[in-house]
């Protein structure tokens, strides 16, 4: 998958912060298209002993959620930990994974925010200007707002709000399990991102991309583990490209 670089993820915190600012202007609500065949799943993971962030990325068929493709990257970090700014830790890594598909991804579900975030901006909206495909945010835990109490029944579905601004859903999509706080990421609807999400639930709490996906790192992060003590492996690091531009005033 091709994917030109949108800026530098080196950077001091305050030019983070109003990056992300000029960024969230350029995210997209709007309608999913009408014919997905393809909707990838990604996560991230990291081992805080050795610095290194893993993440995995999966490819399935839509709507039969058959794998077509499984990719994983490492790589270590090169921005500090900062509340609302983590997409600068993960977003480096889940590129370098996205860059290996050989097909491209028509929507991508994230473990993570979407628009649901104080900038706008968390990882799916911050991705999904990256890739520039749909994306949806789809969290275990919620960022910010508020919201009503959410029926008990899997696809209940409530508004999360900041303020008087909707920024997501809290949706049920298992019954007798905590609700899930889904938000439009990039080029992509409230309506949009809470199907996308329900239409890929297989039983379980989690939307089966993501499920996977979570699961896989788990394994890729296992076996470099496990490779690095048998001093079977080298470093992680990989050249960035030159930066493509992109017009803000959108």
């Amino acid at each position: 998958m091709v994917i030109p670089p949108l800026h530098r993820w080196t950077t001091t915190v305050a030019r983070g912060r109003a990056l992300q600012e000029r960024l969230a202007r350029g995210v997209r609500l709007e309608p999913l298209p009408e014919k997905i065949r393809r909707v990838a799943g990604a996560d991230v993971a990291f081992d805080e002993g050795r610095g290194v962030f893993f993440a995995s990325v999966i490819l399935f068929s839509y709507p039969e959620l058959q794998i077509l493709e499984d990719v994983s990257a490492r790589h270590r970090p090169t921005f500090p930990y900062v509340p609302g700014m983590l997409s600068f830790r993960e977003g480096p890594v889940l590129i370098a994974a996205f860059r290996k598909l050989q097909q491209e991804p028509q929507a991508v579900l994230f473990d993570g925010q979407g628009i649901a975030h104080p900038r706008r901006l968390g990882l799916a909206s911050h991705l999904g200007l990256w890739l520039e495909v749909p994306t949806v945010g789809c969290a275990k835990s919620r960022l910010l707002g508020e919201h009503d109490p959410v029926g008990l029944q899997a696809g209940s579905e409530v508004p999360l709000f900041d303020g008087e601004e909707r920024v997501g859903s809290v949706l049920r999509t298992r019954a007798g399990l905590k609700p899930l706080f889904v938000s439009p990421g990039h080029r992509c609807d409230f309506e949009g991102a809470v199907r996308l999400v329900l239409s890929c639930c297989r039983g379980y709490r989690l939307p089966e991309p993501t499920r996977r996906a979570d699961i896989r790192v788990a394994e890729v992060k296992r076996r470099f583990l496990a490779r690095e003590r048998a001093g079977s492996v080298g470093p992680a690091f990989a050249r960035q490209p030159a930066l493509r531009k992109m017009n803000f005033s959108q």
